[in-house]
């Protein structure tokens, strides 16, 4: 099909609930995509995050093609080979001790919520439900994870939301002292703040709002799902900032391009949830947990991780060697980057000229140019994306 005509069957055909560019990808090669009219991108913005193996990946299609022919589905009333699999790479390579695999991250952070209220509840009783988040933190689209999120632009429209959450200062740990009061049961907190701007948190702070809940018996859990699956050089962000925590939620790169989510516990929470406690009938499905077991194997290697951190580097250093007095500041860990700009009204424009010269980026925040590229980029693939940013900033 042509781009026009897709285009008018998705105008007609699906609900307008994203502002679409005027793009239509066909096919792709590691980082590098092509429209439907052949003209090639660099993709700086891996789906959200989502093909960290890049695009025609032959392990990943491979593995697909092979557990096409055995099994796509069959349901957790069974065990299947590929989710035990799964489940044992992120547990040796995370220590958590128990995996549940769901679809989404929004679904993953419900999860969150839903075993840190019983294991209060188990041990406590009722009234113990509370769960303070971060100022600027983003945790979902649900009903649930949108009052979750701590962003009052999220907060509309869809009344009631769940009660049963609060708000501390990022990095400001008398805030969040002062919100953990009796009724609190856990703190759930991005390390590096995505959504709002690629907002890195300190690590003092992360240590000590970790120590401060390990003595209150208030669980400390931590989203990665956006930061997690080798996008800052680490298996999970948690293993950059020396922490430990309780339970993490995990989606997008995990099962490279597959819709997947899921989260680990650790010992404490490891039997919170008994049969019927929760479930999900396509989480920890063949077809998305071979893809995991692919993704896991290849992004636990040290020397996979060891070169996010140096591509994260480089590119970095490579976009603050541009000088454009357009960027304000260039921040991140590994290849979760963000270029905040100084006049947030041109952001728009900057965007539009990228894609248009065959770059295409993300953003966040309000001022903020995202970059979450593949984690295979090439260094030529990067450079290509560093001249076309030198033209257009």
């Amino acid at each position: 099909m042509t781009f026009d005509e897709i285009k008018q069957l998705d105008d007609t055909y699906v609900m307008h609930t994203y502002g679409r560019f005027p793009v239509a990808f066909d096919h792709g090669k590691g980082a590098t995509l092509f429209d439907v009219n052949g003209k090639s991108y660099i993709d700086l913005t891996s789906g959200i995050g989502v093909n960290c193996l890049g695009h025609d990946n032959p392990k990943l299609v491979d593995a697909l093609t092979e557990q096409a022919h055995k099994l796509m589905h069959v349901s957790n009333l069974y065990y299947n080979e590929p989710c035990a699999r799964a489940a044992r790479l992120l547990c040796e390579k995370s220590g958590m001790k128990r995996v549940f695999f769901g679809n989404s991250g929004a679904e993953a952070n419900e999860g969150l919520i839903k075993i840190a209220r019983k294991y209060s509840y188990d041990k406590y009783g009722e009234g113990r439900a509370k769960i303070v988040t971060l100022v600027n933190s983003f945790h979902g689209r649900t009903v649930t994870t949108l009052k979750a999120t701590g962003q009052d632009q999220f907060h509309k429209y869809f009344y009631p939301f769940t009660e049963g959450f609060d708000y501390a200062v990022p990095d400001d740990l008398d805030d969040l002292k002062a919100k953990c009061t009796d009724d609190v049961c856990a703190v759930l907190m991005e390390l590096i703040q995505g959504e709002s701007g690629v907002h890195l948190l300190d690590p003092a702070y992360v240590k000590a709002a970790a120590a401060f809940c390990r003595e209150r018996d208030i669980l400390f859990l931590v989203d990665e799902v956006q930061t997690g699956i080798g996008r800052t050089g680490a298996l999970f962000s948690y293993q950059k900032y020396g922490v430990e925590p309780d339970a993490i939620s995990m989606a997008k790169g995990l099962a490279g391009g597959l819709p997947v989510g899921g989260f680990a516990v650790n010992g404490k929470l490891q039997d919170v949830l008994g049969p019927g406690a929760h479930g999900s009938t396509f989480g920890g499905n063949p077809m998305s947990m071979t893809a995991a077991c692919v993704v896991l194997s290849e992004v636990t290697k040290p020397e996979f991780l060891r070169a996010v951190e140096e591509k994260g580097e480089y590119l970095m250093e490579k976009i603050r060697g541009i000088g454009s007095p357009e960027i304000a500041e260039v921040r991140g860990m590994g290849l979760m980057i963000g270029i905040a700009l100084r006049d947030k009204e041109k952001r728009a424009a900057f965007v539009n000229r990228l894609l248009e010269n065959g770059v295409i980026v993300l953003t966040a925040g309000a001022d903020v140019i995202r970059l979450l590229p593949p984690l295979v980029i090439t260094r030529e693939e990067m450079d290509t994306a560093v001249e076309v940013m030198k033209k257009v900033f």
